[in-house]
Order: structure tokens, then sequence, then C-alpha cells
């Protein structure tokens, strides 16, 4: 079930996307297709919507998206490197106007003293060539709350790609 504050997110992101005629791709890690759920529950969404990926393993990320086996081996899947990579590939593969990406570590384990649980990275890209990327630290605050707090963040970080001055 999609809560009121995500549910809220995806409408107005939806609404942006829609009025400006602008399509979307996601490429979800850690929150395993919960953006593109968000997205969907909206009547219409079609319109705004055209695809998801869910890479969960670096397998999946190489083959589905284009991330490089370097990129992986030098900066590690849960990486602002990565998430690039993600975006961009989400882009290219779908064909689409704008694509979001998420990675990271939602936990309970899997964290590092370099990278602890709660550590998420997203990155959201367009067809102008500009990103706009994000490192968010949660915590430990369970892994429910880290995927749900990442998908309102990625939201927000489309929001402010929209929102960017055009380059001249």
């Amino acid at each position: 079930m999609i809560d009121k504050e995500t549910r809220e997110a995806a409408l107005r992101i939806f609404e942006l996307c829609r009025e400006r005629k602008l399509t979307l791709a996601t490429a979800e890690s850690c929150t395993g297709g919960l953006v593109a759920a968000a997205i969907t529950d909206i009547p219409g969404s079609s319109d705004v919507f055209d695809r998801g990926f869910v890479t969960y393993s670096n397998q999946a990320k190489q083959a589905l998206l284009g991330v490089s086996k370097e990129t992986i081996a030098q900066h590690g899947a849960v990486s602002a490197q990565c998430a690039k990579a993600m975006a961009q590939g989400a882009m290219n593969a779908a064909g689409t106007s704008i694509a979001i990406s998420i990675t990271g570590i939602a936990g309970p384990g899997g964290g590092s003293p370099e990278k602890p649980v709660g550590l998420v990275f997203m990155a959201c890209a367009n067809r102008e060539g500009l990103f706009h990327a994000r490192e968010c630290r949660f915590g430990d605050i369970g892994r429910d709350e880290v995927r749900r707090r990442s998908v309102i963040a990625a939201f927000a970080l489309i929001e402010e790609m929209l929102d960017a001055p055009k380059r001249v």
C-alpha cells in the first residue's frame, strides 16, 4: 500500500511530466520497483511512465542498463557513479525524456563502516545531458523506512531536475 506522502509526491511528478509531455523511466535497486509502483498507481500513468528496471544484482545493472564492470569494480554498486550510469542507461534503453535511478543499502545487513545501512545514492538524467544526483544517509531506521524515504527523495530529485533552468 502506498502511503499518503508517497502518493502526493508521485502525483506532483506525474502532473509535471504530463503537463510538459515528458516521459519517465526508472532504474531501481534497493527500492525494488517502489518508484514505478507509486507512479503506476495513478490513473492515466501511461501518459508519462514508460518502463521500470529493477536491477538488484550487479549483473542486471550491467546487462539491462549498461553499467560498466569497471564502474562497479572501482566505486561499487552503491555509489554516485553507479547511480548516474543507471539513470543514463535507463533513459537510453527506454528512450524517455528523463530517468531516475536508486541504489543503496536498505538493511538490515549489508552495511560497512564506509557504506553503512541507510546509505542511498540516486541520480536523475534528462535528454539535455543534465544530471542531478543525491546522496542520502537515512541511517539504520529499518528496511521499509529506508525504502519509503528513498522513494520520496527520488520524486524530490525528479522535481528538482524539472525545475532546473534549461541550458542555453
